[in-house]
């Protein structure tokens, strides 16, 4: 039994001492080793060999792509289309959108995880389980041998090491108020290096000449809390955000005595001057609500009424190696982190996008909705007028009611383009 227990501390501290030197002091010093390349580069080559690996699965595309085949036509077209007199085909429109609505609408499936086009040897997928050939099942079966047995304690090891050393760094960096902005700004880098190896993170980050500058606001599309650790990884930031519970709780309250973080509740955040007056720094803002990466919803105007530069950032992460999405509602945050640490990897791509400000004569809607468009064009992602709050709120009247009043005027003047225009531009 003393043998047993030799064997077992020696394996640990060649273990521990092969980490800490490939893994650890390298993400210290922000240097690259090239295993994650490596790593990459055989996990590509795998998925490309397994059978439908390059070819997309049609049954998949069918979810990715949606299960109705919309008709783009715009209320004006049809509106234009319609003659003086009422007849009864006039009301198949408006049962159209309302059966499209109930089956597929826009919102809700945003916020549930995006369907693959080709299987990535992964059991997350709304597909059941098809036997395709032996040699996949065995591929299967190793790969989950690896993800489960080799891959997860590593990654869990370096999750708590960069947790704990993000919770203790800041909060003895916050006794220290005079040298605590370096200091912090060293932690924060640190342990978010660290974190990303724990998630075999590969980002690339692109155009770095546009990197937010001190005294910006940070604008970004949102996926999950990684988000945070991504965007950390290549420079610090104060963050704002919506304050949680739990584990997360803990490390918002750890960080917060080192940097100028405003973590908010919901309440507080209809408050705009109290937020603005906690805020100095680099600011983060994004979304209030997770969305699966294919698509930008609306952001909240407060960030845009503050003044100053906004430094608009899309993130992209690669669903073919990882789902980075929180569905927030179905996982805690200890369940959806390990979902992540047993997929294959996170590979991210991060754009810098040109900083800027408020046109004269712009309100901070219409500024937010430009930044969007910037963000959703690079990212390759949907943009959408709709708010991610609704996930969890009902729909405001005052949009039901901008709905009726589109579908009113149709029906009630006499179905020419102009009509409608004129109609609005009157109201």
């Amino acid at each position: 039994m003393e043998e047993f227990g030799a064997v077992a501390a020696a394996v640990l501290s060649v273990w521990f001492t092969l980490v800490f030197t490939l893994i650890l002091m390298p993400s210290m010093f922000g240097v690259s080793l090239g295993i994650s390349e490596i790593y990459m580069k055989i996990l590509v080559k795998t998925l490309e060999v397994t059978p439908g690996g390059k070819k997309p699965n049609p049954g998949l595309c069918l979810y990715f792509e949606g299960i109705i085949q919309r008709d783009e036509t715009t209320m004006e077209e049809i509106a234009g289309l319609r003659r003086v007199n009422f007849e009864l085909s006039d009301i198949f429109y408006f049962c159209k959108k309302g059966y499209e609505a109930i089956v597929e609408d826009e919102v809700t499936q945003r916020f549930s995880s995006e369907e693959l086009v080709s299987w990535n040897l992964l059991t997350r997928t709304n597909v059941n389980f098809h036997y395709i050939s032996l040699r996949l099942t065995i591929v299967w079966g190793i790969g989950v041998l690896v993800r489960y047995c080799l891959l997860l304690p590593l990654r869990i090891a370096l999750a708590a090491i960069g947790i704990l050393s993000m919770i203790v760094g800041t909060t003895l960096v916050g006794q220290l108020p005079s040298i605590k902005n370096w200091l912090s700004e060293l932690v924060h880098l640190t342990c978010s290096r660290i974190l990303v190896r724990a998630l075999s993170g590969t980002i690339y980050y692109h155009n770095k000449e546009n990197k937010p500058q001190k005294g910006g606001i940070c604008v970004a599309n949102h996926t999950s809390p990684i988000d945070v650790i991504i965007l950390t990884n290549d420079g610090c930031y104060a963050m704002v955000g919506q304050a949680h519970g739990g584990l997360m709780g803990v490390i918002q309250r750890a960080t917060v005595k080192a940097c100028p973080h405003v973590w908010f509740e919901r309440s507080e955040m209809k408050d705009r001057h109290l937020v603005t007056k906690r805020c100095d720094g680099h600011l983060w803002a994004n979304a209030s609500t997770c969305i699966n990466n294919t698509s930008v919803m609306m952001f909240k105007k407060g960030s845009f009424e503050i003044g100053g530069t906004i430094y608009p950032v899309a993130i992209k992460y690669d669903p073919q190696f990882g789902d980075a999405f929180w569905n927030s509602s179905k996982y805690s945050i200890v369940s959806y982190l390990l979902r992540i640490m047993t997929s294959w990897a996170i590979v991210c791509h991060v754009w810098y996008l040109p900083p800027v400000t408020r046109e004269e004569g712009e309100d901070a809607v219409h500024f937010a909705d430009r930044v969007k468009s910037s963000i959703a064009l690079r990212g390759g992602l949907t943009e959408l007028p709709w708010d991610g709050g609704l996930k969890r709120a009902k729909v405001k009247s005052t949009l039901k009611e901008e709905q009726q009043k589109n579908y009113s005027k149709m029906i009630v003047r006499n179905g020419s383009a102009e009509s409608l225009s004129a109609g609005t531009e009157s109201d």
